[in-house]
């Protein structure tokens, strides 16, 4: 794990903006109309319907009808069955009447045909077409009034009558395009996942032997290790049905929704059997439950509970494995990992040297590389980056071959965007005014000069007082060998180089500066761990006593011992500090003339490397090449802030 010893000024960089999402496209606008010209055309078909008279009709009584029938004035004349009689007169007149029930119709027949009045009659079952038609459109109306409002509805509730149902998306018969040929490493969890995917494709193979295939498969690591492409790796090599989703998914507002998606997602993988169930983040719903957990009530809890029911509760017949990816296993409640459910932990941990050169192979595809880029160089330069943190590296090397107006990527691009990732962007506008600069030079110098005079200490890779995003100035080392394993004097060696800066600024400025705070900060952890865990200490013993805070065991738990033991680990950890200090003091004073040439060869130059280091210091330059497992990149980082 490489090492970073920075100056910081409080400038950051500006967080990285997310392309906005496009908006859904909008319906037509024509169909925005439908409704109300649907009311309209209703409205003129009832109140102005065809058939009715362009004037209003004169209403006789029977009397005044023989009259005028009588008079010679009526001149047509239509009966119905039901007896109402309408007709025109000779004037052209409309008119209508209504015969008495109890009226012997021979006789008005023969007063009409007398008359010379046009007599005609209609069929009982005569029904206007219209009359059907008006009834049938009202229905149709407030069908589609009602269908209308539910849509709507559905649209601004955000589908409340499928909330239930699973949000996973499918992988049938059009897979991923991803093959574990294009994961570079890993061979052994590759191994692991793909027994899980033999199974499903020759379960009989395992049957003759009366071996039964694993129900769940949790697969943890640090973030960007590659454990959501593994599995679409699976869900393409695999000639099952592969369901994929994240832990949020099950988790709504409405209590019950996310223990009926796993029910809904179960059912769909049992009817597609064998299938694959994918998980991601599977700690937003697997979390610890009872005390510091997420409560007796909570919706959280439910899902749990019913997702540790369905995966019990598997039919023997049913080849239905559940796949999981977390980087919090440490949370997850036990029930979830007992046998039965996840029956098997893959650990997908950060590549060591050789995978991540392959690695950078695979995301260099495509990209011109120059003559004097060596992958193999880079990924010694890389240690402690994830997959994730390599694919970024390749990207922004091509982005400094852009600025450049270069489309060839040169090794300069790679130290640039390794910078540029691990300390932030190079701004020439945060200029050091020159006593700054050269306090700066003098700190990063006695960093340097401690790290190449201490025997077990990390080589120094660079040194450089060029201010890039907060930090001031840094000096990197880069270890010799992949270790797992430490000894107390690489520890020791590693305190007296973090207070390397500080030293060498009382030496020659006569008065420490704002600059040794972060340097002070990661000392003191690491001085800390060694007398608290590591057991580093005479005065306590071989004791370790864990790291302070909630524990698994007992969530509500604080410093887990005495009040008197904490003094005495407070003074164990100062008395490291003070001798790491006074030793690097030392050493600087011996090596007066040399901590000169260093400090005068970075203000003339701004950056040097460990060749320029060993040659003034008078050894063979030792070049880091591997990294130590511990203490993870984050920790190693140690930068001095240049304000308080």
């Amino acid at each position: 794990m490489s090492t970073w010893h920075r100056a910081s000024s409080a400038q950051g960089d500006p967080p990285n903006g997310r392309a906005p999402t496009p908006a859904p496209p909008q319906p037509p606008r024509w169909r925005l109309w439908l409704l109300p010209a649907g009311l309209a055309v209703t409205a003129f078909l009832f109140f102005f319907h065809p058939g009715g008279s362009g004037s209003s009709a004169r209403n006789f009584t029977y009397t005044s009808f023989v009259s005028e029938v009588t008079t010679n004035m009526v001149s047509t004349a239509t009966i119905t069955s039901t007896g109402s009689v309408s007709g025109k007169l000779h004037s052209g007149a409309a008119y209508t009447s209504q015969i008495p029930t109890a009226l012997n119709n021979s006789s008005l027949s023969a007063l009409l045909l007398g008359h010379k009045v046009a007599v005609t009659g209609t069929s009982p079952s005569t029904t206007s077409l219209l009359s059907l038609l008006l009834p049938l459109l009202w229905l149709l109306l407030i069908i589609g009034v009602f269908v209308w409002i539910g849509r709507r509805s559905r649209k601004q509730l955000g589908g409340i009558m499928g909330i239930g149902r699973s949000k996973a998306k499918v992988y049938d018969e059009e897979r991923p395009l991803t093959r574990f040929a294009d994961i570079a490493g890993y061979e052994g969890s590759k191994a692991e996942v793909m027994e899980v995917v033999d199974f499903l494709k020759h379960p009989e193979r395992y049957a003759r032997a009366g071996a039964v295939g694993p129900k769940g498969v949790l697969m943890v690591g640090p973030p960007g290790t590659g454990k959501t492409l593994l599995a679409r790796a699976v869900a393409g090599e695999a000639g099952v049905p592969f369901f994929a989703l994240s832990g949020s998914s099950f988790v709504e507002m409405f209590v019950g929704v996310g223990a009926s998606r796993v029910r809904t997602l179960f059912a769909d993988a049992r009817k597609r059997s064998p299938s694959i169930i994918f998980i991601d983040e599977i700690d937003a719903i697997g979390g610890r439950r009872g005390p510091g957990g997420f409560g007796s009530n909570d919706e959280r809890e439910q899902t749990l509970n019913q997702l540790l029911s369905d995966m019990d509760g598997f039919e023997p017949g049913a080849s239905v494995v559940v796949m999981a990816a977390t980087n919090r296993a440490e949370i997850l409640d036990e029930a979830l990992l007992r046998p039965g459910r996840f029956d098997r932990t893959v650990e997908i941990p950060l590549p060591n040297r050789a995978e991540r050169t392959a690695i950078l192979v695979i995301h260099a595809k495509g990209k011109k590389l120059g003559p004097d880029v060596d992958l193999d160089a880079v990924s010694r330069g890389t240690p402690g980056f994830s997959g994730a943190d390599l694919a970024n590296l390749v990207n922004e090397a091509a982005i400094c071959a852009v600025r450049a107006d270069r489309d060839v990527l040169d090794a300069a691009d790679f130290d640039s965007a390794r910078d540029r990732l691990l300390i932030g962007r190079r701004d020439a506008s945060n200029a050091l005014l020159p006593e700054e600069k050269h306090a700066v030079a003098v700190h990063e110098a006695g960093h340097a000069l401690v790290a190449a005079l201490s025997q077990h200490a990390d080589p120094v890779a660079k040194v450089t007082i060029l201010p890039r995003g907060a930090a001031l100035g840094v000096t990197e080392q880069l270890p010799e060998s992949e270790r797992h394993l430490y000894p107390q004097s690489y520890l020791t060696d590693s305190l007296a180089v973090r207070l390397g800066g500080r030293a060498g600024e009382i030496i020659v400025l006569g008065e420490p500066s704002t600059g040794a705070s972060n340097d002070l900060a990661g000392a003191t952890e690491l001085a800390t761990r060694m007398v608290r865990e590591w057991g580093f200490s005479a005065e306590l013993g071989p004791i370790g006593y864990g790291p302070e805070g909630p524990s698994r065991d007992n969530p509500f738990a604080g410093r887990p011992y005495a009040e008197q033991t904490q003094r005495s680990i407070d003074q164990e950890v100062a008395r490291l500090l003070r001798e790491a200090e006074a030793r690097a003091t030392e050493l600087l004073r011996e090596h007066l003339d040399t901590f000169d040439q260093v400090i005068h060869l970075l203000l003339e130059r701004e950056t040097i490397d460990g060749a320029d280091l060993a040659a003034i210091v008078g050894m063979p330059e030792r070049r880091g090449g591997q990294e130590r497992i511990w203490p993870p990149r984050a920790a190693a980082m140690t930068p001095t802030h240049g304000s308080p």
